[in-house]
């Protein structure tokens, strides 16, 4: 691969990624030159008629034929932190709100656009006195099996970036954090220099053909057998729509923080030599989705044909005797026992691949209305109960466990709109 900066030697798409992953100002100069993206419309002046809830994006962002969501096909995080131990103040925070502004009179908000959110750790709000309400579901991230080890992100804050477009994801952080004056035709005025210190970035894509593209990384194998329209590394369609919470259902309902969700983070290592060398066809379909799909062949190609909801619904009640006469039981059939009373998921999923670092992974981003939730469907997904009362071990065979590692994990709030720039504990206080 040529350095981005060139553009030489290299897809459109995989340039794309490559620009994100490298990020500043030579990349966005670079990104802009080749990327093909429209004239972006710049946002109002005026944003009070934006939706309170950060994390309502599903308005703005296109729809498949079968209905389910599309996500933008660029992604950036940028973790930062308060310096020092005090507690921010009013001037930090209308600095903050002002760079946040800035950027909704940037580019339009949706995903042609720029989307985004901000959200804040435990180990932000530990810096005041006041506790966070009962309300707001927020935990300390943790280890949640025996087999896992991560690093924990503890950083004040996590800024997404997400975007159709490279050049758009990799100019916002830019003006985020104070390295440009101009950005699609508007004055960068603000900034959050001074007021936030940047501590870490993350880069990932999510779309037909785009892992294809970029799996000459570690963890694929040599034969580049990702499929070419497959939207992630493992090669099946994911965020089915029925399969899926709702905005509504993920948002926290009362307290000050109401329309605010929580937000979990997990970085993923894939392993996926023995996944596509040595797995058949239909190992990979009962690993992923359940037996039954398998056995009948309900899944073409990445499943496209399953349309808004992969059917896993119907194989959740079977894992126990899959497990015992199959030998295997799925991934998603697993995830699928943890519902709501009335049968609906408690999880928003807005995951992508990543090459950060030379080496296929996942960022695994998740919304729901309390962290608690989000342990509820991993203690369902890694199946414990599985691996002690059938012949299924702890990770082989037992849905798609052996082909990750967890390596990092972070749990933080997205407050609503009014409350997103350096919140207290109390803000109704």
């Amino acid at each position: 691969m040529t350095d981005p900066a060139s553009g030489r030697g290299i897809s459109r798409r995989e340039f794309a990624k490559a620009a994100v992953a490298i990020g500043g100002a030579s990349a966005f100069a670079a990104c802009t030159e080749r990327e093909r993206a429209p004239d972006i419309p710049t946002g109002p002046d005026d944003v009070s008629g934006y939706p309170e809830r950060q994390h309502a994006w599903n308005e703005v962002t296109a729809t498949d034929e079968h209905g389910n969501d599309v996500p933008p096909r660029h992604h950036v995080l940028v973790f930062l932190n308060v310096p020092g131990d005090g507690t921010p103040d009013d001037e930090g925070r209308e600095q903050v709100e002002a760079a946040l502004r800035n950027l909704e009179r940037t580019y339009r908000r949706d995903a042609e656009g720029l989307l985004f959110t901000v959200g804040y750790s435990p180990a932000y709000f530990d810096r005041f006195d006041a506790a966070l309400p009962e309300s707001v579901g927020l935990q300390e991230p943790r280890a949640l099996t025996e087999l896992e080890d991560p690093e924990l992100d503890r950083q004040d804050v996590v800024v997404h970036l997400a975007s159709d477009y490279a050049q758009v994801v990799i100019g916002a952080e830019e003006a985020l954090v104070g390295n440009r004056d101009e950005l699609n035709g508007v004055e960068i005025t603000d900034d959050v220099s001074g007021v936030l210190e940047k501590a870490d970035r993350r880069t990932g894509f999510i779309g037909d053909g785009l892992p294809a593209e970029n799996q000459d990384v570690e963890g694929i194998p040599d034969s580049e057998p990702v499929p070419e329209d497959a939207p992630l590394y493992m090669g099946f369609e994911s965020g089915f729509e029925k399969n899926q919470a709702s905005e509504d259902r993920v948002s926290i309902a009362e307290g000050p923080f109401a329309g605010g969700t929580t937000q979990q983070l997990s970085k993923i290592r894939l392993n996926l030599q023995q996944w596509y060398e040595q797995d058949s066809r239909e190992h990979r379909v009962a690993s992923m989705f359940c037996p039954a799909h398998a056995e009948e062949d309900r899944v073409e190609g990445t499943g496209e044909n399953l349309g808004n909801d992969s059917g896993v619904g119907d194989c959740a009640e079977d894992v126990m005797d899959d497990a015992s006469e199959s030998g295997v039981v799925g991934h998603a059939q697993k995830v699928a026992r943890a519902r709501d009373d009335d049968d609906s998921p408690i999880m928003l999923r807005r995951d992508f691949d990543s090459t950060d670092g030379g080496a296929a992974g996942l960022h695994f981003l998740s919304l729901q209305r309390s962290i608690a939730d989000f342990v509820e469907t991993r203690e369902a997904m890694t199946g414990n109960d599985v691996a002690e009362n059938t012949a299924v071990g702890t990770a082989t065979n037992n849905g798609i466990k052996r082909y990750m590692t967890v390596t990092r994990r972070g749990n933080f709030l997205l407050p609503p709109r009014p409350h997103r720039s350096l919140p207290t504990p109390r803000p109704d206080a």
